[in-house]
């Protein structure tokens, strides 16, 4: 289903409202939003007009969160790969989302490790990348508790709600941007950061995402397959 830009950022618009299910004033909507857009919707099946109201149909809820979903991990990719600052995250990221269609957002989502939450701590809408846990070799941020010894990086971003973990973390140097080394992930993950090495359970382990500057090598039956390969 092909959209225009302006009917996006309407659906990506009711997607974000607290209660999607709801409809919403029509005089409400962004105003990049005219007439022609609403009729856009409309036409598709993805909404339908309630007297002076909007509301999403199931197929439109669903159309709504995969843009939101492509919107915000726009902003990650800006913000944990091309270090764009905060002032342009939002900015780029409406012009992004429009480029990135299915499929390719799965990619991206691999590719950054399966992030939950955008840079500002929205919630990211799990795709089915997500759901069958796909993994990449070429994964260029990733949940430290996803990473094999001997993995070294960057410290993305820490998401955690509990007080104490991030206090902890602060306390060992552990803070965006400080370089890091995965030493072992069993019995719980132990890490080098500067010139402390920190022990953390799964759980934390989690929450700490790291820019991956030295994948793990490949196993060595991989390389066999693709050595034979080369040579048929």
């Amino acid at each position: 289903m092909e959209l225009s830009d302006k009917a996006e950022e309407i659906l990506e618009s009711l997607a974000a409202q607290a209660n999607p299910e709801a409809a919403v004033e029509i005089c409400h909507l962004p105003e990049q939003g005219p007439p022609e857009a609403v009729e856009e919707l409309i036409a598709a099946g993805l909404a339908a007009r309630q007297g002076e109201t909007l509301a999403l149909s199931e197929p439109g809820r669903q159309e709504a969160a995969g843009i939101l979903r492509r919107h915000r991990l726009a902003e990650r990719l800006l913000v944990d790969v091309l270090g764009v600052g905060e002032e342009l995250v939002h900015q780029t990221a409406c012009r992004f989302e429009h480029i990135i269609r299915k499929g390719i957002d799965d990619r991206i989502c691999t590719l950054l490790g399966h992030p939950r939450f955008c840079p500002h701590g929205s919630p990211i809408p799990p795709g089915p990348c997500c759901a069958e846990n796909r993994d990449s070799t070429l994964r260029v941020v990733a949940p430290l508790s996803n990473l094999s010894p001997g993995t070294s990086g960057r410290i993305a971003y820490i998401h955690t709600r509990e007080r104490g973990a991030l206090e902890k973390l602060i306390a060992m140097g552990a803070l965006p941007g400080a370089e890091v080394e995965v030493i072992q992930t069993f019995p719980s993950f132990l890490f080098q950061v500067g010139q402390t090495q920190v022990a953390v359970d799964r759980q934390i382990a989690d929450t700490i995402y790291v820019r991956v500057d030295q994948p793990p090598a490949a196993p060595a039956g991989w390389r066999r397959r693709f050595r034979l390969g080369r040579q048929r």
